[in-house]
């Protein structure tokens, strides 16, 4: 009977990583996925009418763009092109008008108004040192950037502070406090929480070294080149076998989870001792879920600002007062009166996503952790607020509640997609206080992104638990 050196549960892209930097180095790999298809939260799909591609999760990728594993492999040669729109981010505010982040620092300074020489002192040194801030950005907390000690000390002092705090300190520009707080709530955490800040750092810094791009025809093209080498390499790949115990698997001397920790957890039931067990499923946080909408639209959509139409990705909420109330709802229990809405819009800049002189939008808020609530009203006033008559050119809209993003990816836990809330010590510490990726069964390893450095399709959870894996299978 064939033993594994390494069987891998879940294929997105941390586990996609995994999977290939243990084949590479001549071990012998079996990846297993629930679903049907390879790719966990960067699949795409058609989930509104015949010829619309849409993403089911994952849509704009700044952290892809910067990640060391995706720039160690060939992926042009697989099919996959980055694209950008002119500007990488743009928060909408009324009376038509807008903050723009550009991928020129100078540019998007010289757009802040008195803030212009204020924003220039914080983001110019960092963009500068984009490639030793790496470090800080994809490495977990036990590998700390050694090569630029000054460079990390003044982004660490800056990313300690809440989002909202560091704003109002700093700035004076409401364009300035929109669009480092539309940043930062991609923590899914209230703005008012210590180390939000370090997301619109993180965020406002990436799109100016390397830009917010997405994927030419869907993101599923990124899974699609990582199985093709994945196949090349002679890993054994198998669809539709959710696991819901460590018995199901073929015989192995490891076993790599990309997954939800709550997930690996019960997988592993007494495999993993229960006071650790206890410390994941009652300890580590999971973080709110969302409400997601796709739309098949037959003409762009009618922003009032005219420097939205010419971006990807918009924040959609207003001013930072707006994006702090409603980020504090969804961890407090509620759901949020005026969401924030973060909105694809591919098609401006990739037609392969629709039918000539169609479009496809992509748009989703933050919720309570499991709600089923229908925060579609919402979602759509804050459209028309900042598009008005956009709802006019719907022809077709698919909606899914946090409890359903759990039903189709069991890792999404509640409607999780974080992997885990990435606040406090658990930014750093993830799932508990210790080694990352390691369990107290040496056979167990978590490459998830509930795992250092967390959300986001960069690869960099996989390929850093591959590494230990590495060292157990030499051992």
């Amino acid at each position: 009977m064939k033993i594994w050196d390494a069987v891998v549960v879940g294929s997105g892209p941390n586990g996609l990583a995994a999977a290939l930097v243990l084949a590479k180095a001549g071990h012998s790999v079996k990846l297993i996925e629930g679903q049907s298809t390879f790719g966990g939260a960067a699949r795409s799909m058609a989930l509104t009418k015949p010829g619309f591609v849409h993403d089911l999760c994952s849509s704009i990728h700044p952290l892809a763009a910067g990640s060391p594993f995706f720039a160690s492999l060939p992926l042009e040669k697989y099919g996959v092109k980055f694209l950008h729109s002119d500007f990488p981010v743009v928060n909408p505010l009324d009376g038509g008008e807008a903050a723009v982040l550009e991928r020129s620092v100078e540019a998007t300074a010289a757009r802040l108004g008195a803030d212009e020489r204020a924003y220039l002192r914080l983001m110019k040194p960092l963009v500068d040192g984009f490639d030793e801030l790496k470090g800080l950005i994809y490495n977990p907390i036990t590998k700390p950037p050694v090569s630029a000690p000054v460079l990390a000390a003044r982004f660490g002092l800056s990313a300690l502070e809440s989002a909202a705090g560091f704003a109002a300190d700093t700035f004076q520009d409401a364009r300035t406090k929109a669009l480092l707080g539309g940043c930062a709530a991609h923590s899914f955490s209230p703005l008012t929480t210590p180390l939000t800040n370090a997301f619109a750092l993180i965020l406002a810094v990436t799109a100016h070294a390397v830009g917010w791009p997405f994927i030419e025809g869907g993101s599923q093209r990124l899974v699609d080149a990582l199985v093709a080498m994945l196949r090349e390499a002679g890993v054994e790949l198998e669809l539709s076998h959710p696991v819901t115990s460590l018995d199901e698997l073929p015989p192995h001397r490891l076993v790599l989870f990309d997954t939800h920790a709550h997930v690996m957890a019960r997988v592993c039931a007494d495999a993993l001792p229960a006071s650790y067990r206890r410390r994941i499923l009652d300890g580590f946080r999971l973080a709110p879920g969302v409400f997601k909408l796709d739309y098949a639209l037959d003409a762009p959509m009618p922003w009032s600002a005219p420097e939205a139409r010419r971006t990807s990705c918009l924040h959609v909420c207003g001013t930072l007062e707006e994006l702090v109330e409603s980020e504090a709802a969804p961890a407090a229990g509620r759901l949020p009166e005026r969401p924030y809405v973060l909105v694809a819009q591919h098609t401006p800049f990739d037609a392969t996503r629709a039918p000539p002189g169609q479009h496809t939008l992509w748009a989703y808020c933050h919720v309570p952790n499991g709600s089923t609530a229908d925060m579609t009203a919402a979602i759509e006033a804050q459209l028309e607020r900042f598009a008005p008559g956009f709802s006019k050119h719907v022809l077709a809209r698919a909606t899914k509640h946090s409890a359903q993003f759990e039903a189709t990816n069991q890792s999404h836990v509640g409607g999780d997609i974080s992997g885990g809330a990435v606040e406090g010590l658990q930014l750093f510490f993830r799932p508990t206080v210790g080694v990352p990726y390691v369990t107290p069964n040496p056979g167990v390893l978590l490459c998830s992104s509930s795992a250092p450095p967390g959300a986001g399709v960069h690869g960099m959870c996989g390929s850093w638990a591959a590494q230990v894996a590495l060292a157990r299978l030499r051992a």
